[in-house]
């Protein structure tokens, strides 16, 4: 009897063992579990961890909740300026709901990749080619919204889309390099008119500068002069420029207004025409010699260049 009680109790333990080692399920951090009982949903989904479910009857599906990067091949379309392009793309999207995952669409990955290249299309004709090159945020934010509308019924959410190239033809290449030359030309020759304009500018004020002061005009002869001579190598030719006889005739002009004339004495009323008395030659002895004729003053003779440098350097 006792024999047959342990041996019973052999059979139920092993029978036990069979059960939990057929019902026992263990479910990863990242995933939840799903369990349909004869084809029904049956629960909530189940947590992470150790579960345990009815074989033959219960089936359990376990849902990755990790985000899943999904590549979304390149899409050929026209822009909205009618420009051939193609654009690629990656989607960056997750489960939140693991029971509608599972249940309301076949293959959630799959939706959602041709969900993907189809709003990608959309969005290429709805765009310019300049703000698929430049305005890809926007361009990204609103992909993700054409894609996220339908996959919240499905259970997913998409985290985020980004716009990973932009393929141009080689004509429109080429047409963009010509575009972005001329711009840059265009720029560098309002810069040097814009500098050009500026220096003339600060001539135009040195140059009167120089007209009020023209004693600055010889330094920066002088200074030009050195800069020159610094070469050993070159022949220094020294021209003597006209402001320079102007400053010294201008010299010569105030020097003479500086010089008080002589007082012109008064005619006195005897002296006038009509009444100055009628001299009468006086004569002279036969015996006694001629006076000799004084010479008339010699003209001073014009000055040299070099005696014009000297009084300037002695001013």
């Amino acid at each position: 009897m006792v024999e047959e009680l342990l041996g019973a109790a052999a059979g139920v333990a092993a029978a036990g063992v069979v059960y939990v080692a057929a019902a026992a399920r263990v479910i990863k951090q990242y995933e939840r579990g799903v369990v349909l009982r004869l084809g029904r949903l049956a629960g909530e989904v189940r947590p992470p961890g150790f579960t345990m479910i009815v074989p033959v009857v219960d089936r359990l599906h376990k849902v990755n909740m990790q985000i899943v990067t999904l590549p979304v091949p390149g899409q050929e379309g026209i822009t909205r300026d009618n420009v051939t392009v193609r654009v690629d793309a990656v989607v960056y999207f997750k489960v939140v709901d693991a029971a509608s995952a599972l249940i309301k669409v076949e293959d959630y990955k799959y939706a959602v990749s041709q969900m993907a290249q189809t709003s990608l299309r959309s969005i290429i004709g709805k765009s310019d080619l300049d703000d698929l090159l430049s305005n890809r945020e926007k361009l990204n934010q609103g992909l993700e919204l054409m894609i996220d509308s339908p996959a919240i019924g499905w259970g997913v959410q998409v985290d985020r889309v980004e716009i990973k190239d932009v393929s141009l033809p080689e004509s429109m290449k080429r047409s963009m390099a010509r575009q972005a030359e001329a711009d840059r030309e265009r720029r560098a020759r309002i810069i040097n008119a814009d500098a050009e304009l500026q220096a003339s500018r600060k001539l135009a004020d040195a140059a009167r500068q120089m007209a009020e002061t023209p004693s600055a005009l010889q330094l920066r002869l002088l200074q030009t002069v050195m800069a020159v001579a610094a070469e050993k190598n070159s022949t220094l030719v020294l021209p003597i420029p006209v402001e320079l006889l102007r400053f010294l005739e201008r010299g010569d002009d105030h020097a003479e207004r500086q010089t008080p004339a002589a007082p012109r004495p008064a005619e006195s009323p005897a002296e006038h025409p009509a009444e100055r008395p009628v001299e009468r030659p006086v004569e002279r002895p036969a015996d006694e010699p001629p006076k000799a004729v004084e010479p008339p003053p010699e003209r001073e003779v014009e000055r040299t260049i070099d005696d014009i440098i000297e009084d300037a350097q002695g001013k």
